[in-house]
């Protein structure tokens, strides 16, 4: 009688009992991967998946799409291979896509994906390289490898899920327990209509400093020269 190793035991490996190792897996197996690819460091584009690119409107996909390319490349022509800023997202569509899709004119190679399994929208979009895409199931390891990379981020306009990854950053970012990083909200409009940071700082509910860890910019020019600056700067405990 054949008898299967507990590791080949699907049954087991999908059971309760196994989800500590399936959480093991979601970080030692992107870790490996990344340690393969060279991906060391990135800037986070966070947004919507149902953002279109709209005549007649503001186009965010089309200026996310434009900042994807600017970063692309700026590091392309002043880094070496090894140091180069990967353009990483959920991997899906819309703000995710449009990035991807500027940064794939210069090297598809820059775009890093971090999927989630979900019921609707999620999908990993075409500019994404099969091996440069991690399927995740639970979120908070995505979110994890997304601060673990990450050395900036600019977050478009969204829903819930990106309110949910912009105030965790901030968050972290606040605690000291992520490194000060570029964080660009992007779209005045939307954003000083969504969040009303300042009232959280005249209530006193955080710390009139907070609000300098992050900027609000309107246009790729600024959001890319904001990046650029915040990028090229030495770390604080150079």
């Amino acid at each position: 009688m054949a008898i299967t190793k507990a590791y080949k035991n699907e049954v087991f490996l999908n059971s309760e009992k196994a989800r500590s190792i399936r959480i093991l897996c979601e970080y030692s197996e992107p870790e490996q991967r990344f340690d393969r690819l060279g991906v060391r460091q990135g800037v986070i584009f966070f947004g919507s998946a149902r953002t279109r690119s709209i005549d007649g409107q503001r186009d965010y996909y089309r200026e996310a799409a434009a900042l994807g390319e600017r970063l692309a490349r700026w590091t392309v022509d002043t880094h070496a291979a090894a140091d180069r800023f990967h353009l990483i997202t959920g991997g899906g569509p819309g703000i995710m896509q449009a990035g991807h899709e500027g940064a794939a004119r210069v090297d598809r190679s820059l775009n890093i994906g971090l999927n989630i399994s979900l019921p609707f929208e999620q999908h990993v979009n075409p500019h994404v390289q099969e091996d440069h895409a991690v399927e995740f199931h639970y979120f908070f390891l995505r979110k994890f490898w997304f601060l673990k990379l990450a050395r900036a981020a600019v977050i478009f306009p969204g829903g819930f899920g990106t309110l949910d990854e912009l105030f965790e950053l901030l968050t972290l970012t606040q605690t000291g327990k992520s490194a000060p990083m570029p964080i660009i909200l992007y779209g005045k409009e939307f954003w000083e209509g969504v969040v009303n940071f300042q009232m959280l700082a005249d209530r006193g509910l955080i710390s009139p400093e907070d609000l300098q860890l992050y900027s609000i910019q309107d246009d790729v020019d600024s959001a890319f020269e904001r990046l650029r600056d915040g990028l090229e700067a030495p770390p604080l405990d150079a």
